[in-house]
């Protein structure tokens, strides 16, 4: 069985190791309940099939009944938090935890790295803009980024973009972008998205207000449509972000930073027809 440092779903380490002890034993879901100690024979099987949730007074009973102990169980307890999260901040509390129990320990998470990565607009930021400052310290990198950085922030944040090995750090001191992508669970990745597109969302806001029209462009438009035609949208969307991309690509003497957001979202509730209203 993996070590419980690569799970990000508490249900599913409960589910390998059900699978595990089953292997090589005769072993059922009443025997798993028995042993931590609950009277309901069926509620272990429902926590990992995801019908319910793992109560707070029953992680220490599931923990002990898998043998997870010291920094192990702490994990578990961090996954259980993190699963049963019903929010966003709820998700990134747990997940903040999960990285400091993480450093504490000498241990490497990859959804740590993920996470840490996609919070704070300051990584991607200064991920491009370190290659293209050959011998700057960090006090003229931090300089440059327009959002309020600290030479300490990006000496720390370097630190992080080479350890993560999504930056290089050569032997004259100067930095490349590796090919790496930024990778973590299904569970964290779409969390760090949204956490990343909220807090660039908010830059753009304060772009709108402090940068010249030379150097930004806003545009948008509100229309009424349907879900077949969200659908061509959101598809031609997706073909012009990657012509786009292509296009940065190409160009060879790269001077600045820049962030494009492109965005499509409701701002009403769906209206329903005149037919579906004589239907009812």
């Amino acid at each position: 069985m993996k070590p419980i440092t690569e799970y990000q779903d508490y249900r599913q380490y409960m589910r390998d190791f059900y699978a595990e002890r089953k292997r090589s034993s005769y072993f059922t879901w009443r025997k798993f309940a028995s042993l931590a100690g609950f009277a309901s024979s069926a509620y272990l099987k429902l926590v990992s099939d995801g019908q319910t949730t793992l109560s707070k007074p029953g992680i220490p009973k599931v923990a002990r009944a898998m043998g997870l102990e010291g920094f192990d169980y702490t994990y578990f307890t961090l996954l259980v938090k993190f699963g049963n999260a019903k929010n966003d901040d709820e998700k990134e509390s747990a997940l903040s935890e999960l990285e400091h129990e993480a450093r504490m320990n000498k241990i490497r998470i990859v959804d740590a790295d993920a996470f840490r990565y996609y919070e704070t607009p300051a990584c991607p930021i200064i991920r491009e803009l370190a290659p293209i400052m050959p011998g700057a310290t960090f006090g003229e990198i931090a300089s440059k980024i327009r959002q309020g950085v600290t030479a300490a922030e990006v000496r720390e944040i370097l630190q992080f973009l080479v350890n993560a090995n999504l930056l290089q750090k050569n032997a004259d001191g100067t930095y490349e972008q590796t090919q790496k992508t930024v990778r973590g669970s299904k569970e964290a990745i779409p969390l760090a998205i949204r956490t990343m597109n909220r807090k660039m969302s908010e830059l753009a806001v304060r772009s709108i207000i402090k940068d010249s029209v030379e150097e930004r462009n806003f545009s948008g438009i509100t229309m009424g449509i349907d879900k077949p035609t969200y659908d061509r949208i959101t598809e031609e969307i997706d073909i012009f972000r990657k012509k786009i991309v292509d296009i940065a690509n190409e160009c060879q003497t790269i001077d600045q930073v820049y962030q494009m957001n492109l965005q499509i979202f409701p701002l009403t509730d769906k209206i329903e027809s005149s037919d579906s209203r004589k239907e009812k």
